[in-house]
Protein backbone atom coordinates (compact mmCIF):
# COMPACT_ATOMS: atom_id res chain seq x y z
CA UNK A 1 0.00 0.00 0.00
CA UNK A 2 1.33 3.41 -0.91
CA UNK A 3 -1.04 5.30 1.38
CA UNK A 4 -4.46 5.02 2.92
CA UNK A 5 -5.69 7.73 0.54
CA UNK A 6 -4.64 5.70 -2.50
CA UNK A 7 -6.11 2.52 -0.99
CA UNK A 8 -9.58 4.06 -0.58
CA UNK A 9 -9.37 5.64 -4.03
CA UNK A 10 -8.56 2.26 -5.61
CA UNK A 11 -11.06 0.09 -3.66
CA UNK A 12 -14.14 -0.59 -5.76
CA UNK A 13 -16.76 -3.30 -5.47
CA UNK A 14 -15.76 -6.30 -7.57
CA UNK A 15 -18.45 -8.61 -8.91
CA UNK A 16 -16.47 -10.47 -11.60
CA UNK A 17 -13.63 -12.72 -10.57
CA UNK A 18 -11.01 -15.06 -11.98
CA UNK A 19 -10.99 -18.75 -11.00
CA UNK A 20 -7.75 -18.35 -9.06
CA UNK A 21 -8.04 -19.40 -5.41
CA UNK A 22 -6.79 -17.10 -2.68
CA UNK A 23 -3.60 -18.09 -0.93
CA UNK A 24 -3.94 -19.28 2.67
CA UNK A 25 -1.78 -16.30 3.68
CA UNK A 26 -4.19 -13.83 2.05
CA UNK A 27 -7.20 -15.52 3.67
CA UNK A 28 -5.49 -15.36 7.06
CA UNK A 29 -4.67 -11.66 6.65
CA UNK A 30 -8.26 -10.84 5.66
CA UNK A 31 -9.63 -12.68 8.71
CA UNK A 32 -7.00 -11.09 10.95
CA UNK A 33 -8.13 -7.64 9.78
CA UNK A 34 -11.69 -8.43 10.92
CA UNK A 35 -10.46 -9.62 14.29
CA UNK A 36 -8.47 -6.40 14.75
CA UNK A 37 -11.47 -4.14 14.06
CA UNK A 38 -12.63 -1.96 16.94
CA UNK A 39 -15.90 -2.80 18.69
CA UNK A 40 -18.22 -0.95 21.02
CA UNK A 41 -17.02 -1.34 24.61
CA UNK A 42 -14.50 -3.91 23.32
CA UNK A 43 -17.39 -6.42 23.23
CA UNK A 44 -16.38 -8.29 20.05
CA UNK A 45 -20.00 -9.05 19.24
CA UNK A 46 -19.15 -10.32 15.76
CA UNK A 47 -18.42 -13.81 14.51
CA UNK A 48 -17.47 -14.97 11.02
CA UNK A 49 -18.14 -18.08 8.94
CA UNK A 50 -15.43 -18.57 6.31
CA UNK A 51 -16.54 -20.59 3.27
CA UNK A 52 -14.38 -21.79 0.37
CA UNK A 53 -16.46 -24.82 -0.65
CA UNK A 54 -17.74 -24.09 -4.19
CA UNK A 55 -21.05 -25.93 -3.69
CA UNK A 56 -21.85 -24.06 -0.48
CA UNK A 57 -20.91 -20.75 -2.13
CA UNK A 58 -23.29 -21.51 -5.02
CA UNK A 59 -26.07 -22.17 -2.50
CA UNK A 60 -25.27 -18.94 -0.66
CA UNK A 61 -25.61 -17.09 -3.97
CA UNK A 62 -29.35 -17.90 -3.90
CA UNK A 63 -29.86 -16.37 -0.45
CA UNK A 64 -31.86 -13.38 -1.70
CA UNK A 65 -33.92 -12.24 -4.68
CA UNK A 66 -31.37 -9.86 -6.16
CA UNK A 67 -27.73 -8.99 -5.71
CA UNK A 68 -26.18 -12.24 -4.47
CA UNK A 69 -25.50 -13.99 -7.79
CA UNK A 70 -21.98 -12.58 -8.03
CA UNK A 71 -21.02 -14.84 -5.11
CA UNK A 72 -20.87 -17.85 -7.47
CA UNK A 73 -17.67 -16.43 -8.96
CA UNK A 74 -15.86 -15.75 -5.70
CA UNK A 75 -13.00 -17.79 -4.30
CA UNK A 76 -13.98 -17.07 -0.72
CA UNK A 77 -17.00 -15.78 1.16
CA UNK A 78 -17.16 -14.64 4.73
CA UNK A 79 -20.55 -14.54 6.40
CA UNK A 80 -20.59 -11.72 8.94
CA UNK A 81 -22.62 -12.31 12.10
CA UNK A 82 -23.46 -10.34 15.20
CA UNK A 83 -24.69 -11.27 18.65
CA UNK A 84 -27.14 -8.68 20.01
CA UNK A 85 -27.01 -10.31 23.46
CA UNK A 86 -23.41 -9.11 23.72
CA UNK A 87 -23.85 -5.60 22.31
CA UNK A 88 -26.63 -3.42 21.00
CA UNK A 89 -24.03 -2.06 18.56
CA UNK A 90 -23.57 -5.43 16.83
CA UNK A 91 -24.54 -3.99 13.41
CA UNK A 92 -21.91 -1.26 13.72
CA UNK A 93 -19.28 -3.67 15.07
CA UNK A 94 -19.88 -6.17 12.27
CA UNK A 95 -19.94 -3.40 9.66
CA UNK A 96 -16.59 -2.01 10.78
CA UNK A 97 -15.07 -5.51 10.70
CA UNK A 98 -16.47 -5.97 7.18
CA UNK A 99 -14.86 -2.78 5.95
CA UNK A 100 -11.55 -3.74 7.57
CA UNK A 101 -11.66 -7.04 5.63
CA UNK A 102 -12.44 -5.27 2.37
CA UNK A 103 -9.64 -2.73 2.83
CA UNK A 104 -7.17 -5.48 3.72
CA UNK A 105 -8.24 -7.42 0.65
CA UNK A 106 -7.72 -4.38 -1.56
CA UNK A 107 -4.26 -3.88 -0.11
CA UNK A 108 -3.47 -7.48 -1.11
CA UNK A 109 -4.78 -7.00 -4.66
CA UNK A 110 -7.92 -9.00 -3.87
CA UNK A 111 -11.32 -7.74 -4.98
CA UNK A 112 -14.40 -7.85 -2.77
CA UNK A 113 -18.08 -6.98 -2.65
CA UNK A 114 -20.58 -6.66 0.20
CA UNK A 115 -23.83 -8.63 -0.11
CA UNK A 116 -26.48 -7.23 2.24
CA UNK A 117 -28.43 -9.94 4.08
CA UNK A 118 -30.11 -8.26 7.05
CA UNK A 119 -33.77 -7.47 6.23
CA UNK A 120 -33.66 -9.29 2.87
CA UNK A 121 -35.75 -12.20 1.53
CA UNK A 122 -35.11 -15.24 -0.65
CA UNK A 123 -36.97 -15.74 -3.92
CA UNK A 124 -39.46 -17.89 -1.93
CA UNK A 125 -40.08 -15.18 0.69
CA UNK A 126 -37.99 -16.75 3.46
CA UNK A 127 -35.79 -14.40 5.47
CA UNK A 128 -32.34 -14.51 3.86
CA UNK A 129 -30.72 -14.66 7.29
CA UNK A 130 -32.74 -17.75 8.22
CA UNK A 131 -31.83 -19.44 4.92
CA UNK A 132 -28.14 -18.85 5.72
CA UNK A 133 -28.54 -19.92 9.36
CA UNK A 134 -30.07 -23.21 8.20
CA UNK A 135 -27.47 -23.79 5.49
CA UNK A 136 -24.45 -23.09 7.71
CA UNK A 137 -25.91 -24.38 11.00
CA UNK A 138 -25.58 -20.99 12.68
CA UNK A 139 -27.10 -20.82 16.19
CA UNK A 140 -30.28 -18.74 16.41
CA UNK A 141 -28.79 -16.01 18.64
CA UNK A 142 -26.54 -14.80 15.84
CA UNK A 143 -27.90 -12.28 13.37
CA UNK A 144 -26.59 -12.40 9.80
CA UNK A 145 -25.52 -8.95 8.63
CA UNK A 146 -23.89 -9.67 5.31
CA UNK A 147 -21.76 -11.88 3.14
CA UNK A 148 -18.51 -10.50 1.78
CA UNK A 149 -17.29 -12.15 -1.42
CA UNK A 150 -13.56 -12.15 -2.22
CA UNK A 151 -11.49 -13.07 -5.25
CA UNK A 152 -9.10 -11.74 -7.85
CA UNK A 153 -10.83 -9.31 -10.20
CA UNK A 154 -11.08 -10.40 -13.82
CA UNK A 155 -10.92 -6.80 -15.08
CA UNK A 156 -9.19 -3.53 -14.43
CA UNK A 157 -11.17 -1.33 -12.06
CA UNK A 158 -11.04 2.43 -12.43
CA UNK A 159 -10.28 4.35 -9.24
CA UNK A 160 -12.90 6.58 -7.64
CA UNK A 161 -13.39 9.73 -9.69
CA UNK A 162 -12.84 12.41 -7.07
CA UNK A 163 -14.53 15.01 -9.26
CA UNK A 164 -17.80 13.15 -8.61
CA UNK A 165 -17.68 13.24 -4.81
CA UNK A 166 -20.87 14.48 -3.15
CA UNK A 167 -19.42 17.46 -1.30
CA UNK A 168 -22.92 18.93 -1.04
CA UNK A 169 -23.66 16.21 1.54
CA UNK A 170 -21.07 17.68 3.94
CA UNK A 171 -22.28 20.33 6.38
CA UNK A 172 -19.87 22.34 8.48
CA UNK A 173 -20.94 23.56 11.90
CA UNK A 174 -24.65 22.93 11.37
CA UNK A 175 -26.91 21.45 8.75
Amino acid sequence: MNSFASLITQRRSTRNFTNEPLSPEHVALIIKAALMAPTSKNAHSWQFVVVEDRDVIRRLATCKKHGAGFLTGTALVIVVLGDCSISDAWVEDASIASVFMQLQAEDLGVGSCWCQIRNRLTEDGLESAQYIRDLLEIPHQFHVLSIIGFGYSDRERKPVDESKLFWEKVHIGKF
